[in-house]
């Protein structure tokens, strides 16, 4: 469960790590007050929820099972445990 609410949390701080390369690479000042105007955190903002949202219908989207497949829980044979599976 902490590996989605992490691509998740680094999706959202894209925006904010190329801006801050930008800053570097422009050696404007990255720690300056002054470098970080509220409507470029704003417009920043806007842009990492807009990935976010993008993110999270893409993952519902593309991953899981094929929708027509039959979910076959983990049981026990022989002693052994055999994992859950899609058929």
């Amino acid at each position: 469960m902490i590996r989605p609410v992490l691509t998740e949390i680094g999706i959202f701080l894209i925006p904010f790590a190329v801006y801050a390369l930008f800053l570097a690479a422009t050696r404007s000042g990255l720690f300056v007050q002054s470098s970080w105007p509220t409507t470029i955190v704003a417009r920043l903002m806007l842009a990492a929820l807009v990935l976010v949202i993008a993110a999270l219908i893409g993952f519902a989207h593309f991953s899981g099972a094929a929708p027509n497949s039959t979910y076959i829980p983990a049981h026990v044979v022989n002693g052994k445990l055999v994992p859950g599976k899609e058929k």
